[in-house]
């Protein structure tokens, strides 16, 4: 009986396999050189008129103009900001759906333990756009002008004063909950639904003491209705030269706020890179930078291991202190 000859027949299925694989790596390749081809959704999880939605927007606007495709901020809020990255880590892994990110989820991630996605493996790093300080600011009723005073006064009223935060494990709660430790005192955390809710409260008196970043102050500061104390960065910055820092009154306070963008974990890394060259040239465009630098933002542009590697040493970072500070995350 004679054995029938394969090889021809073999030699056809590896050629036709080769054919396909080319083909499809000459689309993905087509798929990078042509991306993005529709409009891109970018997920702000804060609420309009934050600091985060300041920054994403004008990185928007200027992806729109490198691009040639509409880049659409979009406000998902809730949950501390965990609702728009969840709707980012489920979403089609296209690149098509963007984040913006901030310190705040790095704090989020290190103590709740209850998140719909993981941080670290359900998203990858973009780029980190901004690196940016915490303004502190008093009600012009509590009788302070300077960190110390405010010290002073906490000390002698104990658990009279309230600082409020944009909501229970933000980087703005952690923010007080060190100065408390660091301090010697007990402000006592109040939460709301955004930055600009607890702007709002502090206007009011209901609160007395508040952290944010200075775009959100900078106008109730400016006409008189907030009083700027310090800012919580290591250095004094350019934006505000006469206003101290917290660590020229408490030694080794430090709380450096940062934005960036994140992108589900799935979606191929040469779209992931042509997502970062964008947003890099954008931060780099004159028009950005100087808007950036006048709001107390340094604009930062880094690789997407880079990112990827800064949010989890912030992660590791923010839950050393919950732990050594025992904080009780129950309002």
């Amino acid at each position: 009986m004679q054995i029938p000859r394969l090889k021809p027949l073999v030699k056809t299925l590896f050629y036709g396999a080769a054919c396909v694989a080319a083909s499809a790596l000459a689309a993905t390749a087509d798929s990078v050189k042509d991306f993005p081809t529709k409009p891109v959704r970018f997920i702000v999880p804060f609420v309009a008129g934050a600091g985060t939605d300041a920054t994403a927007r004008l990185i928007a606007a200027k992806l729109t103009e490198l691009w040639g495709q509409q880049v659409v901020a979009d406000n998902r809020t809730g949950a501390t900001g965990s609702i728009g990255v969840d709707l980012t880590a489920h979403a089609a892994p296209d690149g098509y759906t963007i984040c913006l990110i901030s310190a705040s989820h790095a704090v989020n991630a290190a103590v709740n333990p209850k998140l719909p996605y993981d941080l670290t493996k359900d998203l990858i790093g973009v780029t980190q756009a901004t690196s940016l300080f915490y303004a502190v600011y008093i009600n012009p009723t509590v009788p302070a002008n300077n960190v110390k005073e405010l010290i002073a006064y906490a000390k002698a009223n104990p658990s009279k004063l309230n600082f409020g935060s944009s909501g229970t494990g933000g980087l703005e709660h952690f923010a007080g909950e060190m100065f408390n430790h660091m301090a010697g005192i007990k402000m006592v955390h109040i939460p709301f639904k955004g930055a600009a809710a607890a702007i709002l409260a502090n206007l009011g008196n209901e609160i007395q003491v508040g952290f944010s970043t200075l775009i959100g102050v900078k106008p109730q500061v400016a006409n008189g209705r907030l009083r700027l104390l310090a800012i919580t960065s290591a250095k004094r910055s350019p934006a505000v030269p006469d206003t101290p820092t917290v660590a020229e009154s408490i030694p080794g306070y430090e709380v450096n706020q940062w934005y960036g963008i994140v992108i589900s974990s799935k979606v191929p890394m040469p779209i992931v890179n042509k997502i970062n060259a964008g947003i890099v040239a954008a931060l780099k465009s004159p028009e950005i930078n100087q808007r950036l630098v006048a709001d107390g933002s340094i604009p930062v542009g880094s690789t997407p291991d880079q990112f990827s590697t800064h949010i989890k040493a912030e992660i590791a970072k923010w839950h050393k202190f919950a732990q050594d500070t025992r904080i009780v995350l129950t309002q």
